[in-house]
Order: C-alpha cells, then sequence, then structure tokens
C-alpha cells in the first residue's frame, strides 16, 4: 500500500512535509514525494490529512486476567485503535499479578490475538506486598518491558533502592506509583477547598511529594531509568527538573486529565472526576504544562483505568477512583497543549511516539524506512465530540466534550485497523 499525499510529523526523524509512505508486509519500504504505484498496489490518499507514528501510551490497565467485567484485552485493543495508538504497555496489578513467568506468558500469548501491539509489565513485588523482589531476571526472558507496583507505592527506601539497581543492571525502566498513604484519608480526591466544599477529607499533594524527592534521589544513586508515573503535584514537576539537572536517569509521565482538569471538576463530574493521584489545583496544572514545555515530563500517558458504572455511581469516597482515556487522549492534547500555543504538534507527538518508544526499547515510535508501518491518520484542525467509546467502560468526565483532532485512520503492521 501507499499513503498519498500526507503531511508526515515524525518528531524521531525531526520531519515536517508532504509525502508518501509506501509500506509492504507491515514494514516501511519507501519515503518520497510522487511515488509510483505498483501494478494493483493499493493506495490510500490522505491529502489533508496528517500522518504520524502510531501512538504508545506506556500507562494502561486492560483489567485482564482477573477483572474482566470493567475491561479485557480484546476491548482494551479496540480503544486504543480508535484513539490512534499502536502499542500499549499494560500494568502488572491484576489478579493474579503479573508476579510469575507463567502469567505473564499466558497474558502475551492472548495479546498475539489482537490487533495492536500490547507489553506487559511484570510487577517489582511479589503480590504487590512490597516486600519481596519478583525474579527480573526470569520475567525480562519471558517478555516484560518493565516493572511496576503501579497502584501500589513501595513504601521501603531500601527495597526500592535495591528493585532500581536490578532493574538497571537489565537496562529496563521501573515505573513508580508515588502515594504515602499516612498522609491520606480519601484517596482520589485533593486535599483543598473542593474537598472541603464535599465535606470530605483528601489526599494531599505532599503525600506525592515526599515520595518522589525520595525517588528522584534513588534513581540518581542507583543509575536506573526510572519513571515517575501520572505526576500531578508542581513540586513535584520541579523535583524531577533537579533531578535530571544532577544526571538522574529519570522520566515523568502527565496524564490528559491532569494536563486538562483541576479540582473543581469534582463539583461537575462527581466521581467521574475522582482519579489518583487526585486533579489539584490550577497552579499544578500550569506546572505540568510547563513541565512539558521544558521536557521535565517526557512522557503523555493515559493511565486508562476502566471502571464498572456502578462502581462509579457509588457515593464519593466509595468508588473507585480512574477514568478511560485511550480514546480521548489525541484530541485532549491537540485541544488543550496545541490549539492554546503551549507546545506544538511536533512536541506533542513526540511524548506519546518516540519518546516512550526509546525508554521502552520498542520497535515503534518513528515513521523511517525498516520501522514498523505503525500510523495514525488524523486532522488537527478537525473538531469532533466524544460520545460512544470502544472500551467496555465509560467512566469519562469528557463525555460530550468537543476536541480538535478527529482521527480517521489507525493502521497498525500496515494493517487499517480503525477508520473513523
Amino acid at each position: 500500500m501507499i499513503l498519498k499525499n500526507g503531511h508526515l510529523i515524525d518528531p524521531a526523524g525531526h520531519t515536517d512535509a508532504i509525502t508518501d509512505i509506501r509500506f509492504e508486509n507491515g514494514i516501511i519500504q519507501e519515503i518520497g514525494t510522487a511515488l509510483i504505484p505498483a501494478a494493483n498496489e493499493e493506495i490510500l490518499d490522505i491529502t489533508g490529512l496528517t500522518v504520524a507514528p502510531g501512538l504508545i501510551d506506556t500507562h494502561v490497565h486492560f483489567r485482564d486476567p482477573g477483572l474482566t467485567y470493567k475491561e479485557d484485552i480484546h476491548t482494551g485493543s479496540l480503544a486504543a485503535a480508535k484513539g490512534g495508538f499502536t502499542s500499549v504497555i499494560c500494568m502488572a496489578n491484576t489478579k493474579p499479578t503479573v508476579d510469575t513467568v507463567d502469567t505473564l506468558k499466558d497474558i502475551l500469548s492472548r495479546t498475539k490475538k489482537e490487533n495492536i501491539h500490547i507489553y506487559q509489565t511484570a510487577s517489582v513485588s511479589t503480590g504487590l506486598n512490597g516486600e519481596h523482589l519478583t525474579d527480573f531476571d526470569a520475567l525480562a526472558s519471558a517478555g516484560a518491558c518493565g516493572f511496576t507496583d503501579d497502584g501500589i507505592p513501595l513504601l521501603d527506601a531500601v527495597f526500592c533502592y535495591k528493585a532500581m539497581e536490578k532493574a538497571a543492571s537489565l537496562h529496563m525502566p521501573i515505573s513508580l506509583h508515588e502515594e504515602d498513604k499516612s498522609f491520606i484519608t480519601n484517596n482520589g480526591i485533593n486535599a483543598g477547598k473542593t474537598a472541603e466544599t464535599l465535606g470530605v477529607k483528601g489526599s494531599p499533594a505532599i503525600a506525592e511529594e515526599i515520595m518522589v524527592a525520595r525517588d528522584c534521589m534513588l534513581a540518581l544513586h542507583s543509575g536506573a531509568s526510572v519513571v515517575i508515573q501520572h505526576i500531578s503535584s508542581g513540586n513535584s514537576v520541579e523535583l524531577v527538573r533537579s533531578a535530571r539537572k544532577m544526571g538522574a536517569d529519570i522520566h515523568a509521565e502527565a496524564t490528559p486529565h491532569h494536563f486538562t482538569l483541576t479540582e473543581e471538576a469534582l463539583l461537575e463530574y462527581g466521581s467521574l472526576a475522582k482519579m489518583n493521584p487526585p486533579l489539584r489545583l490550577k497552579k499544578d496544572r500550569q506546572a505540568i504544562i510547563e513541565g512539558l514545555k521544558d521536557g521535565t515530563i517526557d512522557l503523555i500517558a493515559t493511565d486508562h483505568a476502566p471502571h464498572s458504572q456502578e462502581e462509579k455511581s457509588r457515593p464519593l469516597t466509595e468508588a473507585p477512583s480512574g477514568i478511560i482515556g485511550l480514546e480521548t487522549s489525541l484530541g485532549l492534547g491537540i485541544t488543550s497543549l496545541v490549539k492554546t500555543g503551549q507546545l506544538t504538534l511536533m512536541e506533542l507527538l513526540s511524548k506519546m511516539t518516540c519518546n516512550p518508544a526509546d525508554l521502552y526499547h520498542l520497535s515503534g515510535g518513528r515513521i523511517q524506512v525498516n520501522a514498523p508501518a505503525d500510523f495514525v491518520i488524523f486532522n488537527p484542525d478537525e473538531k469532533w465530540t466524544v460520545s460512544d467509546f470502544a472500551s467496555k467502560a465509560s467512566n469519562s468526565p469528557f463525555k460530550g466534550t468537543e476536541l480538535y483532532g478527529k482521527i480517521h485512520y489507525t493502521l497498525c503492521s500496515g494493517k487499517i485497523i480503525y477508520h473513523g
């Protein structure tokens, strides 16, 4: 097939040009202008549309195994494709936890049936107990792409440091959920004016910041590639910025909801705006945007967290934290960051393509000869309204929101897997 007349934006190659792309057997063969089709070669004319590398999400929950009433590998894959994602990295806090080779291999064998690339992390600790390291060597050999106890913080500093050292020896990233629970009364709700209005106790930013400060130093001394997951506090951003200047190999994820919304969203959306870490203040949101602008935050990740309608309908303090995000991520990035002049489209896409690919040693994330034929094709100037979801869940405060960046096609390994 040849993609004709697309506006190619490839952050890895710093390419911004109208061009054609030829691919065969799932691999890019040629990039250039006015490519001549061979006999019987299929042509997809994308004049007026932008083509970029298939998006990569470093932080999703497909709830499989064990919680498939919320989401499963197949429905999660459909949601990813609709959102322009061709590669996702699943978290390890499933039931059972991904702490054994058998569980890991079971998941990876089932992902092969899907139309996107699905990578799986393994847990840092057995049973997410924060006490005993899993067999990093065996799990890495079996196909794990990284290690994380996401959802559960590693409270023991010495244990966390040993985990970092082991991950560093394998040249694999370790991702950390930063939360000192001793500071928290009600999770998922910022401890501030909104919590007071709602008559509940909440989760103060210091619960995150104290852990980020610790782990920035552990990252510096261990030499590990450390990811601060779903960063929510402006002070946390500054801590990461300082650690990077010191030479730490530290990375940070920002979610679309944290650079788009603030704690007041709870008053409008209720539990649909409850997430962990919680939405915080306007100054925190702006600090996250500044971190995205200067490269302190190098990853945009959704923390796609499906829950059932029944669960989210519970009273605010009892409802689970988290929202779905795969189908709205690109649109929120374009609308909140690009259209407001905070980031260029190239800068936005770098945090959703080549940066995560480089960190996790993935083959995608770039458009070049011999690279996978993974593409998202969209119109950054075309508006669309968030409505029906391909996900099994619909727990999103963005339903009904008008966004820029309508996705027309997602291709993975040269196959059209979504057409909108």
